[in-house]
């Protein structure tokens, strides 16, 4: 009998682990890598949405304070029309070894894009006249409306804005 306990308990064993890895609900982390002609439609979208686009990187330690601001203004407003898209300004080689793993470990849950275009004096100034290049940058427009921070953020400054556009 105990032979037979055995034999099903570790039969069990495995259908339920076969099963927990089949209904698992992490999806390979994917960060899509964009040059600025393909990244600018981003900053002109004509959707009745409030879009945040957040320009930072993991070396830049104002820009990782206020990430969880960000994460949690996502969360908060996911399903009123907001969407908010964190643009990593790291060097275009540290992709995998960089800022991959600073997504996976601190749980980064908002849209990612890796803007791999080096050559900020090309689009700076397309993003908004006013950036002189330092990060954090923030900009936040709903259809026309648009304004631009170059500072660090915090979650009840971006809740007030956002309400204001809502």
């Amino acid at each position: 009998m105990y032979r037979k306990i055995s034999k099903y308990g570790f039969a069990a064993a495995l259908m339920l682990s076969v099963f927990l890895n089949a209904c698992s609900t992490d999806e390979p982390l994917k960060v899509s890598k964009m040059d600025f002609s393909q990244f600018e439609p981003y900053l002109q979208r004509s959707a009745d949405t409030v879009y945040i686009i957040n320009f930072w990187a993991t070396w830049c330690k104002p820009c990782i304070k206020e990430l969880p601001d960000f994460e949690k203004i996502n969360q908060e407003y996911m399903n009123r029309n907001v969407k908010v898209y964190l643009v990593s300004l790291d060097f275009p080689n540290k992709h995998e070894e960089l800022l991959i793993p600073f997504i996976k470990e601190n749980n980064i849950k908002s849209e990612v894009i890796h803007l791999t275009d080096t050559d900020a004096n090309q689009w700076i100034d397309k993003v908004s006249p006013f950036w002189s290049g330092a990060i954090p940058a923030t900009v936040i427009y709903k259809q026309s409306s648009r304004e631009f921070y170059e500072k660090t953020l915090t979650y009840d400054e971006l809740k007030k804005i956002v309400e204001s556009k809502i």
